[in-house]
């Protein structure tokens, strides 16, 4: 048994029931349930549909989401989350190299590294060592005046929490930034780089061992190994290319608003609804939702 989940933008609100209604008859399925009217719905099929990437390009032109999971386990009992551009709507390093007057540089080159394009370590260690010198001070301002949380976190990880689960940040980013978005969303854990300092400057380098790609995949490992779950417990959320193998591994993997080139290799994607969706796609209804 599937379950096909149709999720619209919460700010548009615009999934409308001849939509929904529309293709769970093409499909064959059951009784359409409402997780949030306008927002969310599903209905549960037997098989995997043949033209579902047809029809999911042909909804993603009106604005609509739309992804075919199985139905057995997938309210999850661990969150993965990727914090950059997916937890928050912004690249750190990226803001940081604005303060530094190397802004442009710096985020061409994150943009290629998230996109696959460039080794992750050795790209880091490049636009790191772009900002040597910075005052240690900017991290404060950068973390006050350019951090947005992106919307539906907060509610995505109460819930997730206030029905057993674990939260864990892991960031190729920094803990400079990882701890301070940790504790205003409630995660449990955080991992991520340590900015190196000294006398209140950046030394434009970063401890070791880097925390990439590899990484991210063994915090999975290890987390999971702690808590007594397996990876099929697990619901991780990412955009760049560095998340790609927690995506792979977790029992449910999901490209948020993720660069066309890491989408491409993730069955569930989400472009248009934000981290609600991650509730959604378990089954939780707006009403549960803590």
């Amino acid at each position: 048994m599937f379950v096909a989940t149709l999720l619209a933008n919460p700010a548009r609100a615009d999934l409308d029931r001849a939509t929904v209604e529309a293709l769970r008859d093409a499909w064959g399925g059951g009784h359409a349930r409402w997780l949030n009217p306008g927002i969310a719905a599903e209905f549960d099929i037997d098989r995997l549909p043949e033209n579902r990437w047809q029809v999911w390009e042909g909804l993603q032109g009106i604005g609509i989401d739309l992804v075919v999971q199985p139905a057995e386990g997938r309210r999850k009992r661990m969150l993965l989350a990727d914090m950059d551009s997916t937890m928050i709507g912004q690249e750190c390093i990226d803001e940081l190299a604005d303060m530094a007057g190397v802004g442009p540089r710096v985020a061409q080159i994150t943009a290629r590294a998230m996109n696959g394009e460039l080794n992750f370590e050795e790209a880091l260690l490049e636009r790191v060592g772009l900002l040597r010198g910075l005052p240690e001070s900017v991290i404060s301002d950068v973390l006050r005046e350019r951090i947005t949380l992106t919307p539906g976190g907060r509610e995505l990880i109460a819930t997730m929490k206030a029905n057993g689960g674990y939260a864990a940040l892991v960031s190729g980013g920094f803990t400079a930034f990882t701890e301070a978005v940790a504790r205003a969303l409630g995660f449990d854990e955080h991992r991520a780089n340590v900015l190196l300092a000294r006398e209140g400057r950046l030394t434009g380098d970063v401890a070791r061992p880097i925390l990439g790609r590899e990484a991210k995949v063994q915090a999975l490992h290890d987390i999971t190994a702690r808590l007594g779950l397996t990876p099929d417990d697990v619901i991780a959320v990412g955009d760049g290319a560095n998340d790609l193998g927690m995506l792979g591994l977790a029992g449910t993997g999901v490209a948020l608003h993720a660069k066309p080139s890491v989408a491409a290799q993730c069955d569930v994607r989400i472009n248009h609804g934000d981290l609600t969706a991650l509730l959604y796609l378990q089954g939780y209804a707006v009403t549960e939702f803590a």
